[in-house]
């Protein structure tokens, strides 16, 4: 006799709202493989996740991006992963080089166009470069109706962060890659980055400048402060000289200390009256001997190391 189980479709399930077809896990399968075969016949860009970094049998690395359950493998030459030429010459280099990025860049949306379907095995290849490619002749070479392109100089669009290190934030901004350094990410002292941005994350960033010749050569310059504004401006007007406030070691640069002040003040420290060498992330006392005003800042001393992170 069948299994009764196995042999149960949505039809056969009596559900409490009988109005409502309920749907199975093969049912929303179906439907999201149906979606996938359209985007390849009408070449629409999905969008997916960075799930996995891959060695195929013959040694090629491969991506694996995640579209709603299905897996797309998407070969490394189709990551459009940029490195400079000098690392060209040496394949094994080269190959390290791509990997350490894309370890870096594992969780990340990233954009791909199906290249080809097996409809008995339901497998995906895809290439991000084709829909990086497709994006930047529609948001930076394309014109609207008054002659200027979706992506210009001093708007302020969404970015996804697909990588971050201490100093640099990596974006994608519509199809092109570009590096935010600290100092271009807050008006805040940021001793690391990756503490305020994480891989994965949408954020808000102004355009600051674009050099668009054709698909393949753009570049974009973009900063994260300048939407966000400089709250210390205001903050400034809470310190006094003389003053002592809490704060935070952010940075320690060539013996100078970058202190956040707990009254949203940036400070540089000159000198430590503790016995303790301050350190990154240490909890401070700071007295206040000069505010220059020109720069915003606070100068002054560290009377004592509340704090030690260790």
């Amino acid at each position: 006799m069948p299994n009764e189980k196995n042999n149960l479709n949505s039809t056969s399930i009596l559900i409490l709202d009988s109005d409502t077809a309920l749907e199975t896990t093969q049912s929303k399968a179906d439907l999201v493989w149906h979606e996938i075969q359209n985007a390849y016949r009408t070449k629409r860009i999905l969008t997916g996740m960075l799930g996995g970094i891959e060695k195929t049998e013959t040694g090629s690395l491969i991506a694996i991006a995640y579209y709603k359950e299905f897996r797309a493998v998407i070969p490394v030459t189709e990551m459009m992963i940029n490195l400079p030429q000098d690392a060209a010459h040496d394949y094994g280099e080269l190959a390290l080089r791509q990997n350490k990025i894309l370890n870096n860049m594992l969780g990340c949306e990233i954009d791909f166009l199906v290249k080809g379907l097996d409809t008995p095995t339901r497998s995906i290849v895809a290439s991000r470069k084709d829909a990086m490619l497709k994006k930047r002749q529609i948001f930076y070479l394309d014109k609207d109706s008054s002659g200027i392109p979706k992506v210009h100089e001093d708007r302020i669009v969404q970015a996804r962060v697909i990588a971050v290190a201490e100093k640099v934030v990596r974006a994608e901004i519509f199809g092109v890659e570009t590096p935010i350094l600290a100092r271009d990410l807050s008006f805040d002292w940021m001793g690391d980055a990756r503490e305020r941005f994480h891989v994965g994350e949408n954020i808000l960033v102004r355009i600051l400048e674009v050099q668009a010749e054709n698909p393949e050569k753009i570049s974009v310059r973009a900063d994260v402060k300048s939407v966000e504004g400089n709250t210390s401006i205001e903050n400034m007007k809470k310190c006094k000289v003389q003053g002592k406030y809490a704060g935070t070691v952010e940075d320690i640069h060539k013996g100078t200390v970058f202190v956040r002040l707990s009254i949203g003040v940036n400070a540089i420290a000159h000198s430590c009256y503790d016995a303790r060498t301050p350190g990154k992330k240490d909890d401070v006392s700071f007295v206040v001997t000069h505010i220059d005003e020109e720069r915003n800042v606070a100068l002054g001393i560290i009377t004592r190391i509340i704090r030690s992170n260790i």
